[in-house]
């Protein structure tokens, strides 16, 4: 349990920096060779896959957001696999990557596609492009992963805490119940809450208070969120203070001074918002962009900093492909194995054509003008470094902030923007240039999604001392299985509910629409995507000044960078579990230096480490209880047609469930600090 730990801790303490491979010792040897790729990971991981899609598209159409599905599926995936004698912890990494992999080119999908709908190119969902565009999309974010693994998970040792939080959760069910008390207690406890607050509407989901002041406003909010505040305790107190910053950035700063400096915001009645409203339809409509152009920034520079590991990615597979071929086998450890460079670049080339074909069907009027077929041709090129690009971006943005809070709408207004202004540029009419632009969106949303979700997983498959190989494979299986059943819940949601409507608003599709008809249009704020560049510049020069001044403390730009595009209501939850960890590590530390005054480095890491586990294990049951139930009132809610079926009471007040989540942060610090009577520990 101290490698996973101690990874924790290392890379949110401390700026990621290049280790000696020699350092890392995986929960399974190199040496040892277990069954991975068997029948039953294939079915059981493609029925999940196919579960985490249905219930992700109905919750991410309905209230905007997808439930990371790494956790659940680990859990579900050690229920059904203790039906069989023969299992391995291996063979449960790969199920819940599959299952994964489904779950997020869904998420990249809903937030992107049915904006067809809303600029009236389809008067029905596409199968054919649907399907298209979720398996060669994702696939293609499957492979960008592979040169990225070891950029950001071997060398740059990002901290991926849904990762991390797997391990614990496979680890502690592979030892027959060591450990799992805290995955069951918190289990029981993020579940419960969610229950009572998503379920029967105890008490309102997220806390605010907003107020006018003279022409401004002040705004302080947080989403009720157990499996936030596990976030936050696992990226660590530094990142989680740079997501508060950003956070603090938008809604502290730039939306009191749009208020101070322009007509307070109306109704359609004309008359004044209330201040809550009026933060959140600014934070809509003008600030999210300061943080799309600094996502844009951080993640060009990101990549520049990080060209020589990516390089060294790139090398390492074509290396260890030659010497395969010389050879004739492959002389890495099973434990950096990846699909060989060839093949990837292979496989790549062959998903990249039939896009740019169906790119090229578009902008050409079904092939009616062919005069525009470079246009496709040119716009394939773009999507292919596109999609790399903001593969790479969501990658590192998985790292830091975990994939549940990965903001890929985000990306995929960058990616409108982009395309759209290319389009125009090219001379393509706008309703073709409009519809053009939505299906690369979505195979750029698609790649990303998938790549930041599988990141998390080639993460824990690094700890546990799973074949990347074998985890790569199953998320493209995972992915291409998902494929082909998203298009037909999409088509019954549309059925059933009219996506667009108040059942199913499909808010981030609607802003891609809108986007794409803006910028057609002029209708996009300019001023503040620069702005957000200029704070991604400004926060860049203030890291290199802590980098030459070697500083314990740094300033990833996007982890800034995310706190600005993201709800307030999420970073203040993640600060708080930033908080409780710093409180909790400090206090550790000082009682195991008191208690073992003779004791050497080594073993006083150890001991710090033994209570850190704890809480590490605590954090992971619950985002796995609250994550799990999320799913199931998903699955409640698309069985029963009704968007609250469980519903008792229509939520007013959050006293109760803010007392009681404040009571689960401090069982969270609790389980570090408590003394364990017979183990020996501090």
């Amino acid at each position: 349990m101290g490698g996973p730990v101690r990874a924790v801790r290392r890379a949110a303490e401390e700026p990621p920096q290049k280790a000696p491979a020699d350092e890392h010792h995986p929960y399974i040897p190199a040496a040892q060779v277990l069954p991975e790729l068997t029948v039953k990971v294939f079915v059981v991981g493609i029925l999940l896959s196919w579960i985490m899609a249905a219930a992700n598209a109905y919750l991410g159409l309905f209230a905007a957001l997808t439930v990371s599905a790494a956790i659940p599926a680990s859990v579900v995936s050690m229920a059904v696999l203790r039906f069989f004698k023969r299992r391995n912890i291996l063979e449960n990494n790969l199920i819940q990557t599959t299952a994964s992999a489904g779950e997020s080119v869904t998420a990249g999908i809903i937030f992107t596609l049915p904006a067809l709908l809303f600029l009236g190119v389809w008067q029905e969902i596409g199968v054919f492009e649907t399907i298209v565009i979720a398996a060669l999309g994702g696939s293609l974010g499957v492979l960008f992963t592979i040169p990225l693994r070891r950029a950001f998970i071997v060398e740059a040792k990002l901290q991926y805490p849904e990762g991390v939080a797997t391990v614990e959760v496979l680890k502690s069910g592979e030892k027959g119940g060591a450990g799992i008390g805290y995955i069951v207690l918190a289990g029981a406890l993020g579940a419960g809450y969610k229950l009572m607050s998503g379920g029967l509407g105890l008490w309102r989901e997220a806390a605010d208070f907003a107020r006018r002041l003279g022409s401004s406003g002040f705004y302080l909010g947080g989403t009720l969120s157990p499996a936030l505040i596990a976030v936050g305790f696992i990226v660590g107190l530094p990142i989680a203070v740079l997501i508060f910053l950003g956070g603090f950035i938008a809604y502290g700063v730039a939306i009191p001074t749009y208020l101070a400096t322009h007509a307070w915001p109306t109704d359609a009645a004309g008359a004044d918002l209330d201040a809550v409203a009026a933060f959140a339809t600014i934070r809509s409509a003008y600030v999210r962009y300061i943080g799309v152009g600094a996502m844009a920034t951080g993640g060009v520079w990101t990549l520049f900093r990080l060209r020589s590991a990516l390089r060294r990615g790139f090398d390492s597979g074509l290396e260890a492909y030659r010497a395969m071929k010389q050879r004739g086998e492959d002389t890495r450890v099973r434990t950096e194995r990846d699909i060989n460079m060839r093949t990837v670049l292979i496989t790549m080339v062959a998903f990249v054509v039939p896009l740019t074909v169906l790119f090229t069907y578009f902008v050409t009027d079904s092939f009616n003008d062919l005069s525009r077929i470079w246009v496709g041709v040119v716009l394939g090129i773009v999507m292919t470094f596109a999609a790399f690009l903001f593969s790479a971006v969501a990658g590192y943005m998985a790292g830091v902030v975990g994939s549940s809070n990965n903001p890929i709408s985000g990306t995929a207004i960058g990616t409108i923007i982009v395309t759209a202004l290319l389009l125009l540029v090219l001379g393509v009419p706008s309703q073709v240039g409009m519809a053009a632009t939505i299906l690369i969106g979505s195979t750029i949303a698609a790649a990303a999604a998938i790549a930041g979700d599988n990141m998390q997983d080639l993460k824990a498959g690094h700890l546990l001392g799973g074949t990347p190989r074998n985890l790569q494979i199953m998320q493209m299986v995972g992915a291409v299985a998902a494929a082909f059943v998203i298009p037909f819940i999409l088509m019954l949601l549309h059925s059933a509910y009219t996506i667009g409507s108040p059942k199913l608003a499909a808010p981030q599709a609607n802003l891609m629409a809108s986007i794409a008809q803006g910028i057609f249009g002029d209708g996009i704020p300019w001023d503040f995507f620069l702005i957000g560049v200029g704070v991604a510049a400004a926060i860049i020069v203030a890291d290199q000044v802590l980098e030459r001044r070697k500083s314990s403390f740094r300033m990833p730009v996007l982890a800034v960078a995310i706190g600005i595009y993201l709800p307030f209501d999420l970073a203040t939850p993640i600060f708080l579990g930033g908080i409780v960890a710093h409180l909790a590590g400090r206090r550790v530390h000082r009682e195991v230096a008191r208690e073992h005054p003779e004791s050497t480095p080594p073993q006083r890491v150890h001991h710090v480490e033994r209570r850190l586990s704890r809480g590490v294990l605590f954090a992971s049951g619950l985002i796995a209880g609250e994550s799990l139930m999320g799913i199931l009132l998903a699955g409640a809610i698309v069985g029963t047609g009704d968007t609250a079926p469980l519903a008792i009471f229509q939520p007013t007040a959050y006293l109760a469930g803010l007392v009681i989540l404040l009571y689960i942060a401090f069982l969270l610090g609790y389980a570090v600090v408590r003394r364990v009577p017979g183990t020996g520990e501090s």
